[in-house]
Formats: structure tokens, C-alpha cells, sequence
């Protein structure tokens, strides 16, 4: 018994010692925040928040090289409130825009850090606008690669983050052309034929986006419209 209680005071010391050792790791001390923006017409570049664009990074001074994550919102920011003040290799990847190199950035403090990109498709001259019984969606495309545009899509949700991965109500069309930027594209939602997620009265985002046949890329979109139906 004597063994027995003299174990137990070492244990809970131990137990204590751990959770100092725990509570003394250190806080983070930065932020890290930024626009996805046009390199030619410094807009943001529109963007999906689920299966959208992400921001690779890795803190130097630590041998694992771990690569950790930082999701875009759909409007072409972001912002991560809880990071280290250090150097990273950051890198934006599976984009909806031409590739770019990593940089290194040493974060302190807040910091911004911009990203000018290159986004396969701008749409353009957009109109969205309720004719009749149908939600009507004019533009144009101008892509700056050679690829075809694989989609074009107008999407419909309560939620402003509206887009191909979220929406309650699409119309859609394969192309895979070359698009002729001087083309007004067309596509149109009929109201009643969507009645049990389109309510009458009620306001709806809609977002025109496109997509371009490259490997792990992402929709382009213009910024999305709301109307009351």
C-alpha cells in the first residue's frame, strides 16, 4: 500500500508536468490575408468556396515540410487569423487560372499578400435578369488560352456563394469550342418548371460561370445577381 501511494503523488506530477508542457506551446501571432485579382484588369477573380481554388503552404524551419491548406472564398479573398509569424512556401493551386510559381513570404504581423493571376475565362457584359416566367442570363466570353471551353452555366441558390457545386436550380450547355468573344451566349431558367425550388416572391442568387478544358481546372465566374422571383 505504502508503494502504491507513493506512486500515485510521481503520477499526477507527471500528468502536471505534461499538461504545462501543453498549455506553454505558443499562441499564433500572425495573419495572412489577400485577393485573387486579374493581372490585366485588377478585379477579383470570382471563385467556387467547395472544390474551388486553394493556397498551399509550408512553414520553413521544420524538417516534415508539411504542406497545410487555405480555402478562397467565392469572391476571390482570403483569410487565415490563426498562423505563425515565419517564412512560407506558399502556392495557389488547382485554379481557375493559368498556374503560378511558389513564393517565399515572410509573415508578421498582418500581412497581405495579393495574387496576380491569369483566369482562363473572363465573363463578360453580363445581364441577368427575370423576362416573363424565365430567369434570362446574357454574356460573353473572352478566354486567354487556347483550350476550349468545356461548360457554361447559369446556377441558382438561396445563398450568394451560388456556383456549379452549389446551387439548387442550373441550366447548362456543353460547347467545347474556341469561343468568339464577340458572341452574346444565352441561357435561361423557367421559373415554373423549377416551382419546388424557385418560390415565387422570394430572392434567389444566380451566377453565370464557364468552364475551360484544362487539367484540375476550376469554373470562372461573373459576380452573382439577386432577384426576387
Amino acid at each position: 500500500m505504502k508503494k502504491i501511494k507513493l506512486y500515485i503523488p510521481v503520477f499526477l506530477l507527471v500528468l502536471t508536468v505534461i499538461a504545462c508542457k501543453i498549455d506553454n506551446y505558443p499562441a499564433t501571432d500572425a495573419q495572412l490575408y489577400g485577393t485573387f485579382l486579374d493581372a490585366e484588369t485588377n478585379e477579383p477573380v470570382e471563385q467556387d468556396i467547395i472544390r474551388g481554388s486553394t493556397i498551399e503552404f509550408i512553414e520553413h524551419g521544420y524538417a516534415s515540410q508539411t504542406k497545410q491548406v487555405m480555402i478562397v472564398k467565392n469572391d476571390g479573398t482570403y483569410r487565415n487569423n490563426l498562423i505563425f509569424a515565419n517564412t512560407y512556401t506558399i502556392t495557389p493551386v488547382r485554379g481557375n487560372f493559368v498556374p503560378t510559381e511558389p513564393q517565399e513570404v515572410t509573415v508578421k504581423g498582418e500581412t497581405q499578400l495579393d495574387f496576380k493571376v491569369q483566369p482562363y475565362i473572363r465573363v463578360k457584359d453580363v445581364k441577368i435578369e427575370k423576362v416573363g416566367t424565365k430567369v434570362v442570363a446574357t454574356f460573353k466570353l473572352q478566354q486567354t488560352v487556347i483550350n476550349k471551353v468545356k461548360k457554361i452555366g447559369l446556377y441558382a441558390h438561396p445563398e450568394p456563394a451560388v456556383g456549379e457545386p452549389i446551387r439548387t436550380v442550373l441550366a447548362d450547355q456543353e460547347i467545347n469550342t474556341v469561343s468568339d468573344p464577340n458572341k452574346i451566349y444565352r441561357l435561361e431558367i423557367d421559373v415554373p418548371s423549377n416551382s419546388s425550388n424557385l418560390k415565387t416572391g422570394n430572392q434567389y442568387f444566380f451566377r453565370v460561370g464557364a468552364l475551360i478544358d484544362a487539367p484540375e481546372s476550376k469554373f470562372n465566374y461573373a459576380k452573382a445577381v439577386r432577384l426576387t422571383l
